[in-house]
């Protein structure tokens, strides 16, 4: 397994490291905690990426909105290119997020394509799950 786990992550995070050089990801919440991470990544890059990746999807959304002269956006994808290689941040329709880094010479369509294929079996998985009752619990 190549990533450090908070809860049941590796399956979402490992086939996007098995991408040549891709070097880290991170699983994130809206709000910015993490919920798991590369091993390229200690606790404290981790925390950090996520808290500074939630504020970059918040500004992202609200300049998307504001070019659209909208009252909202909904983002698909943040991709964030620098001399040290690309950021790529997918977020998912139940709050999570996905954000990938990879060197120079990673293949973006490739990084591209892997991300939104485990975005999406994320949102497979939150489907799936069991529906909670309105007092919290679980349905009998």
């Amino acid at each position: 397994m190549n990533s450090r786990e908070t809860g049941d992550t590796a399956w979402v995070l490992d086939p996007i490291l098995e991408i040549p050089h891709v070097r880290a990801a991170v699983l994130l919440t809206r709000d910015g905690l993490v919920s798991g991470f590369s091993a390229a990544l200690s606790q404290d890059s981790a925390d950090r990426v996520a808290a500074i990746v939630s504020t970059v999807q918040g500004a992202c959304r609200t300049a998307a909105a504001a070019f659209a002269d909208a009252p909202a956006a909904q983002l698909r994808q943040v991709v964030v290119e620098s001399d040290h290689g690309y950021i790529l941040v997918a977020p998912t329709d139940h709050g999570t997020c996905v954000a990938a880094y990879g060197g120079p010479e990673v293949r973006l369509d490739l990084l591209g394509h892997r991300v939104h294929s485990q975005v999406a079996r994320l949102g497979e998985k939150a489907m799936a799950a069991a529906p909670r009752g309105a007092e919290g619990g679980y349905p009998v």
